[in-house]
């Protein structure tokens, strides 16, 4: 078996993770069968794959794709902002017709049985390539908020064999929004439960953050994420500021901005200028990228502050397989991941209050932070486990590849938003 994977983004966000986890878990079991990577640039994800041994192929996105992003353009106001955004937009779709190609040139070379595409641009150009080799549509975010990506995957699902999500409420979404008639499976994530295990390397995340070592034992909480709009470092840091300035509390932020789409992300300086205005100083550090499991077995608690549903929620996952006593909203997929109260705590989206009487509940009670994490690892076990997702992906490579899996047909009816 020949899988080629097309990647929507060369660098090393939840999805492209996921993907790495699920080729390692599937050589494991299936080491006769090669894959591939098509990245659309040199980014962080192609030097992850060669560290894996994967094979990889960069057909760089031209700059007006790579740079094309919803986010902002859902946000336009105004028939100036339209017009630019609509310039944008026909600046893309321009370039696409010779990506296709110099795409379609690579995929040859390489004859797959199958293709597994990562990403919404990644199941267009897929879709746009693909006429007899059966294709896997992978979903790792919510379809209905994408206006643009909406209309364009309703037309292409025809071309899609197989369709599979990371979480039951983005299979819902999906179905929905695409009106679907079949089956959209659900595997979800799975993580190295090795790797990110209770005992292991840590980083010193004072130091990384440039502040001084605190001269008292203090409960170390962080947030650890890419610096989207939604990931909810504003409510993190707010509510850091509603805890008493006695509480030996200090808070981190472990992450930057990732993407090329514009607008979709905040900026260190903004988040730095707001932690400024809330009188925070060394009550809070920014870390830049660490090592995920270095930086979340260095936390005594982990927030995860997403103010929008999350489709999956990797760094819940992983902050459970390092046992550590996490705070979550609970959002989306990452509902069908924790259950509030037993291995996590949950608060609402946006509630800074709430997060931080949950923050400080822990901070104040070491017992419920052992219990919550004990639990967390267990849950981990069975929820994450790289075996599971082995055995699901095989029988969905092998269904597809011998086109017996159900295709999704698609019926004009609108979509759905649901899942809100």
């Amino acid at each position: 078996m020949r899988i080629a994977c097309l990647a929507a983004s060369d660098q090393l966000g939840g999805a492209e993770i996921a993907l790495l986890e699920m080729i390692g878990s599937v050589r494991r079991h299936r080491p006769d069968w090669s894959f591939t990577v098509i990245l659309p640039g040199a980014g962080p994800l192609l030097d992850a794959c060669a560290r894996d041994g994967v094979s990889c192929e960069v057909v760089p996105f031209p700059a007006a794709i790579a740079r094309l992003g919803e986010s902002a353009m859902t946000r336009q106001r105004g028939p100036a902002a339209r017009s630019a955004a609509a310039a944008r937009l026909l600046s893309a779709a321009l370039q696409v017709p010779s990506h296709v190609r110099r795409l379609k040139t690579t995929l040859r070379r390489f004859n797959p049985s199958v293709i597994h595409s990562h990403g919404v641009k990644a199941h267009i150009l897929g879709a746009l390539c693909c006429k007899r080799t059966p294709l896997i549509w992978h979903l790792h975010e919510y379809v209905s908020v994408r206006p643009a990506s909406r209309w364009l995957l309703r037309r292409l699902a025809d071309r899609c064999t197989a369709m599979v999500a990371n979480s039951e409420s983005v299979a819902r979404d999906a179905q929905a929004a695409l009106s679907a008639v079949g089956t959209i499976r659900t595997i979800h994530n799975a993580v190295d439960l090795q790797r990110f295990g209770i005992h292991g390397d840590t980083i010193d995340l004072d130091r990384s953050s440039g502040l001084d070592r605190p001269d008292r034992p203090i409960v170390r909480v962080g947030l650890v994420s890419t610096f989207g709009r939604w990931k909810g470092q504003e409510t993190f840091l707010r509510a850091l500021a509603d805890l008493p300035v006695e509480l030996p509390v200090r808070g981190y932020i472990v992450g930057g901005p990732l993407y090329q789409t514009a607008g979709s992300q905040n900026t260190r300086a903004a988040l730095e200028s707001l932690s400024l205005s809330l009188g925070l100083g060394s009550r809070v550090g920014f870390t830049g990228f660490q090592r995920a499991d270095h930086a979340l077995r260095a936390l005594d608690i982990v927030v995860h502050a997403s103010t929008q549903p999350e489709p999956f929620g990797l760094v819940i996952a992983e902050a459970m397989a390092c046992a550590r006593p996490l705070v979550t909203t609970g959002l989306g997929g990452a509902r069908e991941i924790v259950s509030n109260g037993f291995d996590a705590l949950v608060t609402p989206p946006g509630d800074h209050r709430a997060l931080a009487a949950a923050i400080r509940h822990l901070a104040t009670d070491a017992d419920l932070r052992a219990r919550l994490g004990s639990r967390a690892r267990e849950s981990a076990m069975i929820r994450f486990n790289p075996e599971r997702l082995a055995a699901s992906m095989i029988a969905l490579y092998e269904h597809t590849a011998s086109r017996s899996w159900p295709t999704p047909r698609v019926e004009r009816t609108a979509p759905s938003h649901e899942y809100r």
